[in-house]
């Protein structure tokens, strides 16, 4: 009796979409090969909404080598076009380096842009983006981020403002410190020797290699370096890998896609709450890579990117044909539930002791029935303007 209720449960369609897991999350590490030679392979990423300098600039660009770690910190506008983005690709990496096999980024809207595709086709290079809503893949450039927003953070303290000026500087000293995985300094791995800096003078000249002994030394390193990287992703994957459980689909199955209930609604009312935490099922259509999936979705989520990390899935058990019920939920391109306000039904002031609120009261388009909040009307009145033109404005007072 106690397998049959088990089993019972577990083909609830409703008990799906609204239990929370406690388990290990889905989809042991799987990580990208390690790179053959120096600046084959890179990530990019951006640091935005940094405070404005008096040249404009408001966004970082930081693009890291994976084999040798050093990385160019390139400041910009976050309204910058793409064609000048892509100029200044062309003289930081490509004039430097030369042209990348593959670049591993997010799906920022500028790298998921036709132009950027086009001209990374046309170049040769492989865009290798992360999945949507599960943006690890890219963590390479997130670490260095995190290192540099706390050298900018330490320079705007001790130094003043203008983190521009400082820039230059972070990323010198960012290249020639010590990494764990490496086992040496950036710099050194790129040119096979230690920089010249007060912390490590050298005479001009000193241990100079000429002929076969560079190219002999040169491949050695590399290979030296390739053998610490991979100590060191066997002993991370090994860890994570303990806080994880191996999941796999199969071509046909149904599944259940998790949301974010309480994300993307309006923060000034409890909103959302108490939506589904899964929706669903979809039928999986191919296996991309070894943890994602390409789902079949409605079209009620056409601007939702249709392929999944396997730990934003679940194994959907119920027999019975299922209609996938959205027509009452509306979630946007971040997998966010959107509710948006009907109607203001009434006016309000809220009278304290020194000061007058003005309140209004909303009906919400929910499924569940009509429901009510009392909202501040000068936030809401921001977000939702054309309601106020709807409405004529007679206020009571509420003490």
């Amino acid at each position: 009796m106690k397998a049959n209720i088990a089993t019972y449960v577990s083909k609830c369609l409703t008990c799906a979409k609204v239990k929370a897991e406690h388990q290990r999350p889905s989809g042991l590490l799987v990580q990208p090969e390690i790179p053959e030679w120096k600046w084959d392979n890179i990530t990019m990423d951006f640091v935005t909404k940094l405070p404005k300098t008096s040249q404009g600039y408001d966004t970082i660009w930081v693009i890291v080598d994976r084999l040798t770690k050093s990385a160019i910190f390139t400041p910009m506008r976050e309204t910058d076009p793409l064609d000048k983005l892509a100029r200044m690709y062309l003289k930081e990496v490509v004039t430097r380096h030369g042209i990348p096999v593959s670049i591993i980024c997010d799906r920022d809207p500028r790298f998921a842009s036709n132009f950027w595709r086009s001209l990374q086709n046309a170049l040769g290079t492989n865009l290798d983006m992360s999945t949507a809503y599960h943006p690890q893949t890219d963590g390479q450039s997130e670490r260095t981020i995190q290192t540099l927003e706390d050298m900018l953070r330490a320079c705007a303290i001790d130094f003043g403002k203008g983190w521009v000026n400082h820039l230059p500087l972070v990323e010198f000293s960012y290249n020639n410190s010590y990494h764990a995985s490496i086992k040496a300094a950036p710099f050194e791995a790129l040119y096979g020797r230690k920089c010249r800096s007060p912390v490590c003078w050298t005479k001009v000249g000193e241990a100079q290699i000429l002929g076969p002994e560079l190219i002999q030394e040169t491949t050695e390193k590399i290979i030296q370096i390739k053998q610490r990287m991979q100590a060191a992703r066997d002993r991370q994957k090994s860890y994570a890998d303990l806080k994880r459980k191996p999941m796999e689909f199969q071509v046909g199955d149904k599944v259940m896609l998790k949301v974010l209930p309480w994300k993307g609604v309006v923060h000034f009312g409890k909103r959302g709450k108490l939506n589904p935490r899964y929706v669903g099922p979809f039928k999986v259509l191919e296996k991309v890579g070894e943890v994602a999936y390409k789902l079949e979705l409605p079209e009620e989520l056409s601007r939702v990117h249709n392929t999944f990390h396997v730990s934003n899935l679940k194994k959907c058990h119920a027999d019975e044909p299922l209609a996938v019920p959205l027509d009452g939920l509306h979630v946007d391109d971040k997998l966010h539930f959107v509710e948006e306000p009907v109607e203001i039904m009434d006016h309000e002031v809220k009278r304290l002791k020194r000061s007058r609120i003005p309140l209004v009261k909303v009906r919400w388009n929910s499924k569940r029935g009509p429901e009510f909040t009392w909202e501040r009307e000068d936030q809401f009145r921001k977000k939702y303007p054309h309601l106020f033109a709807k409405t004529a404005p007679s206020t009571s007072a509420a003490s």
